[in-house]
């Protein structure tokens, strides 16, 4: 498929190495030539320097003959117009552009059709979406949902104290008291696909399979206490701070937002009137202290810098604050990260990244293609979620009969109301949802390439 990508930030870089991988023909477009021929070094790929809003620019990286155009330029009017210049020269064209401003969100719904838009992406909402989500459930670092939140893959850490440590997964049972499947296991920053017979350790981080009601009786067996979030601090008061306190309104969780900037506090004093906004360094020991850190529940560093976001965390975590979320925007070097400790991490990028691959993967197989795309494991693995159509073969077979190439494992089965952990007996039919998840690169687009022949 052809595909051009306006704009090599940090999202449009993951896109370019994500999407080359897995064979796709792109051309990339920016203004900065020195990051145009990295990327051209670095990948199979065509580069075209200038301004990706323009006709002649959009011309020489052959719009005319593209499939999609993926505009992620710094600036949400640059994108904006670059799509509907796009679509005026190539009707058929699907395009899908960053828009991140919150200004704009309902009129970019409401003049999607002018501006010739398939879909719009909003990394920093996002971020603040999957930032409220773990706020719900403090006892994990990460949660993905599938079927309109009623199965989720959720990641815990084991440590010296976990009831899980020392313990072989065919024995977990006995102590969680409820249907859960470890489909994945990042030990020493590295993946593994366990077996039964596999002994989590001290430092692993697991990825578990699980209904969504059965989420609360795995933390309590597990003796990880939790409560009530009702006081988190927020270090920084960019756009995901904004969009996070904005999703926090109408709940009864009180939200402190530290931002240096004195602009940028009053004009987020006047958005946000119910937020407390104090104006200084998030850096500053004194100042998170007299702002009640050790007090609060919950830590959320969303500063510009990832440096300064996990110094921050980890000061948080020596303040013994229950829950410490980062969000970080490079997350490549994923040992040193492991080293660091730190608890929940949220890549605005990742994120994004994630939305737009299942796009693209739905436009190659139009029919069988992945309702949900999550990457877990600090991206080497994908969980995936399947519609089970007429043309999905081994339907109505035993799981433990079929083939599946390896590296690949069916975690769940949703039969109507009805949600199923699955073992050897387990089967699925036309009309089921199957989730699987994967090694990352196995490209697995439809149910289908799951099965070895």
């Amino acid at each position: 498929m052809k595909i051009i990508i306006a704009g090599n930030g940090k999202v449009g870089a993951a896109l370019t190495s994500q999407l080359s991988a897995e064979g796709d023909e792109l051309t990339l477009i920016d203004s900065n030539l020195k990051v145009l021929e990295s990327s051209e070094e670095r990948f199979d790929i065509m580069v075209v320097e200038g301004n990706c809003a323009s006709m002649s620019v959009l011309q020489q990286a052959g719009v005319r003959e593209a499939d999609l155009l993926i505009a992620m330029a710094g600036a949400d009017e640059v994108n904006l117009l670059c799509c509907m210049t796009a679509h005026a020269m190539n009707a058929r064209i699907h395009t899908i552009a960053r828009v991140c401003n919150p200004e704009y969100t309902d009129q970019i719904y409401t003049l999607r059709d002018m501006f010739g838009l398939s879909m719009t992406v909003n990394p920093e909402r996002q971020a603040a979406i999957e930032i409220e989500r773990l706020l719900k459930y403090p006892g994990f670092l990460k949660r993905d949902t599938f079927t309109k939140g009623r199965v989720e893959i959720v990641e815990l850490r084991i440590d010296g104290k976990s009831k899980l440590c020392n313990v072989a997964l065919n024995e977990m049972y006995n102590i969680v008291k409820c249907k859960i499947l470890v489909c994945a296991v990042l030990r020493n920053g590295k993946a593994v696909a366990p077996g039964g017979n596999f002994v989590l350790r001290e430092g692993d981080r697991i990825f578990v399979t699980a209904f969504t009601n059965t989420l609360t009786i795995l933390l309590k067996n597990l003796g990880i206490i939790t409560h009530k979030t009702k006081r988190v601090i927020m270090c920084g008061g960019g756009r995901v701070s904004y969009y996070l306190a904005k999703q926090l309104e109408n709940s009864s969780i009180g939200v402190q937002i530290i931002e240096k900037d004195p602009n940028r506090c009053t004009q987020l004093a006047a958005q946000l009137p119910s937020a407390c906004i104090i104006q200084g360094d998030a850096t500053n020991q004194l100042l998170l202290e007299s702002e009640g850190i050790s007090s609060c529940d919950a830590l959320v560093s969303t500063t510009g810098l990832d440096e300064l976001n996990m110094i921050i965390s980890l000061y948080g975590a020596s303040c013994k604050v229950p829950q410490v979320i980062t969000k970080l925007g490079h997350i490549e070097n994923t040992d040193i990260l492991g080293n660091l400790s730190l608890d929940s991490v949220v890549s605005p990028k990742e994120l994004c990244c994630n939305t737009i691959v299942q796009y693209v993967r739905a436009m190659k197989n139009q029919t069988g293609a992945a309702l949900t795309v999550h990457t877990i494991a600090d991206g080497q693995a994908e969980a995936m979620e399947f519609f089970v159509d007429g043309k999905v073969k081994h339907c109505g077979e035993h799981l433990k009969n079929l083939k599946l190439k390896k590296g690949v494992l069916v975690v769940c089965i949703s039969k109507g109301a009805t949600m199923e952990i699955p073992n050897g007996e387990s089967f699925f039919q036309v009309g089921d949802i199957v989730y699987i998840v994967t090694g990352k690169g196995k490209n697995i687009y439809q149910l289908n390439d799951i099965f070895e022949s």
